[in-house]
């Protein structure tokens, strides 16, 4: 599951490069911080998302794959139709 699961979201990420992107994060203590931004990069094990400019006060913010399969990290895309794509790891029984 690990290794798949990471590819996996991976995979689904690559093909929303570009796109507006709704992140919703643990921070600890029971606090959750909201962003939106651009989908701005893909590395092996991060990808990197370029913050609205005049929402916060750094430009970029980067989490890893395992943060969305952990669930620490939620996105969501927002398409240019005002669709919401949730962005997750769902486990298909075998």
């Amino acid at each position: 599951m690990g290794k798949n699961a990471l590819s996996e979201i991976k995979l689904t990420l690559e093909g929303y490069i570009g796109h507006k992107i709704r992140l919703k994060a643990n921070s600890g203590r029971r606090k959750t911080i909201e962003r939106t931004g651009i989908l701005e990069e893909i590395y092996p094990s991060v990808f990197v998302v370029k913050l609205d400019e005049d929402q916060h006060a750094f430009n970029r913010v980067s989490y890893s794959y395992a943060d969305v399969l952990t669930e620490s990290v939620e996105l969501t895309i927002l398409d240019g139709d005002n669709q919401q794509v949730p962005v997750k790891y769902v486990k298909t029984p075998q």
